[in-house]
């Protein structure tokens, strides 16, 4: 399977991909900006390489011959737009491993150019979103009637360079829910309460993670929010940035901390990847507040993100790849293709 690139693969998650690709006998086309960083990784690899910046002028043309990208060079919120320009102009079908709700909402603006340039757009191929969209489209099959969606997860996994670059990028944001059917922005750690997400209760408080777009498309649940573990007084130091988001904001304050995070962060290495699982929890409510509870272990969210990004690969370059246009990861790949990624357990309904 040698129809398919790699752009950033000489980030933390997009060379973890390159290296389980070649370990599986694939051939994925390595590709990015930076040329000594490309091209040494692709020659260690034995796989060919393209280097190319997405504000050059026609990036497509660098796509030729190529079926597949697996967009992995972030922050998504910069470079997903030049990507799916490109891959629309090449007809080259579009993955990416975002998390960031604004990038799903635009690729999903975009259904239509997909479907006339015949080209499958779905973000969010990682564990942002795949494992929260699964439980998100089981709880709606088995209780059509929700109105209310609650989703969240629980995992003692380091962050990548990218997720905390992308992480700063969102404080000066501020949260979001999602409330009749629009999204709505919030304070930051707006909704507390208590959750067992499957390894016991912990308190914990509201983020803006992709599902406040992607389940919305999935499922047509109109009030969604998502949840993690957080201690009661982490919760109220995080309330108090929301005075000083402004600040955030400003790009000098952004450029230190973007520095910063260079400087200190590599990434989980293989060992901490493999003790920390991530427990993924979801509930559904409908209008006469009857809930029901989801859950689902699965393995490092670095882990499902690599081997969720080679399901999706494998499923479009196959021979009876579905309609174009834009899906989540549970209508392309189906609403428990969570359980087929290594490391993962069953959902479990209760």
């Amino acid at each position: 399977m040698n129809c398919w690139m790699i752009y950033g693969a000489n980030g933390y998650t997009g060379e973890l991909i390159a290296r389980e690709a070649v370990r599986l006998g694939l051939k994925p086309v390595l590709a990015g900006r930076r040329r000594r960083a490309i091209e040494a990784l692709a020659n260690q690899l034995g796989l060919e390489s393209r280097v190319f910046d997405l504000q050059q002028i026609e990036p497509s043309r660098h796509l030729q011959g190529i079926r597949v990208v697996a967009h992995c060079a972030g922050p998504f919120s910069s470079t997903s737009q030049p990507m799916i320009d490109a891959c629309l102009s090449a007809r080259a079908h579009y993955l990416d491993i975002t998390g960031e709700i604004s990038v799903f909402v635009a690729a999903q603006a975009r259904h239509a150019e997909a479907v006339e340039a015949g080209v499958v757009l779905c973000p969010g191929v990682g564990f942002d979103v795949i494992p929260t969209d699964c439980l998100a489209a089981v709880l709606k099959e088995a209780m059509p009637d929700a109105d209310r969606l609650a989703l969240g997860f629980d995992s003692k996994s380091g962050f990548s360079p990218g997720t905390a670059k992308t992480s700063i990028e969102g404080l000066r944001e501020g949260g979001r829910i999602r409330e009749d059917g629009k999204i709505r922005s919030v304070p930051l750690a707006y909704q507390c309460r208590d959750i067992d997400f499957g390894n016991g209760t912990r308190h914990a408080a509201s983020i803006p993670w992709g599902d406040i777009a992607t389940a919305w498309f999935s499922t047509g649940i109109p009030n969604i929010e998502v949840f993690v573990p957080m201690a009661p007084s982490a919760a109220v130091r995080l309330r108090r940035i929301n005075w000083v988001r402004p600040l955030l904001a400003l790009p000098l304050v952004q450029n230190i901390l973007m520095k910063q995070v260079s400087r200190r962060i590599r990434g989980p290495n293989q060992t901490q990847r493999q003790d920390a699982p991530t427990y993924v929890w979801g509930e559904a409510q409908n209008p006469v507040g009857r809930k029901l509870t989801a859950r689902v272990r699965t393995a490092n969210g670095y882990d499902v993100t690599v081997q969720g990004v080679l399901l999706a690969v494998s499923h479009l370059c196959d021979a009876s790849t579905p309609a174009p246009g834009y899906y989540t990861p549970s209508q392309l790949l189906g609403p428990r293709c969570i359980e087929r990624l290594p490391g993962s357990g069953t959902i479990t309904l209760s």
